[in-house]
């Protein structure tokens, strides 16, 4: 069983406010190249694990629930960091929320209290690392956001286990972006 937790930068610090944005479609694309790459060399049971973020976590997510036609094997989970997650939210968000753990085969909360303290996210980031055999971050160094806090506990935790990172950076998405725009012109829609 091969255990993979997708995390990186929130909607926002990516100035994605729509569904529907071109950085979406280039962001999913990198994410499936990197779950196909390992999907292809894995036979076994295969989980994609992320949390309840707007943003890489619920992408992840939708294109794992994407892949599943071609490798039944996925399965998907939703971890939240504790009881309550995005109720502050607005109603369209709630709504994203609620459809997305709908759609996965495993959601919980690793807390099951509200929000309290930020020993909660420690402990969610700590569940996360002993949970799963590696992780997919989409994130850039040099281009801080809230994702640092999970690139550090990452790197402590490399330092101490088997456990590996795929960095999805900014040079990676332009890649992507310009091989997707070369198919757009292609086609004829650009």
């Amino acid at each position: 069983m091969k255990r993979v937790w997708i995390t990186g930068y929130r909607s926002y610090e990516l100035n994605v406010f729509k569904d529907n944005d071109p950085k979406v479609k280039i962001i999913k694309e990198v994410l499936k190249k990197s779950l196909k790459a390992r999907l292809e060399q894995e036979s076994d049971e295969f989980w994609v694990i992320s949390g309840p973020q707007m943003g890489a976590e619920r992408w992840g997510i939708e294109v794992a629930l994407e892949l599943k036609l071609e490798f039944p094997e996925i399965r998907t989970a939703l971890m939240q960091p504790f009881a309550e997650f995005g109720s502050q939210w607005n109603d369209s968000n709630k709504l994203k929320l609620t459809n997305i753990a709908q759609q996965v085969d495993f959601s919980a909360d690793v807390s099951d209290k509200p929000y309290q303290s930020p020993q909660q996210l420690r402990n969610y980031q700590q569940f996360m690392l002993t949970h799963t055999d590696e992780a997919i971050l989409l994130y850039d160094p040099e281009f801080e956001g809230k994702t640092k806090y999970d690139y550090q506990a990452i790197k402590r935790y490399e330092e101490q286990a088997d456990y590996s990172l795929e960095l999805i950076d900014f040079d990676e998405l332009q890649e992507e972006a310009e091989v997707w725009e070369e198919r757009q012109r292609e086609k004829g829609g650009f």
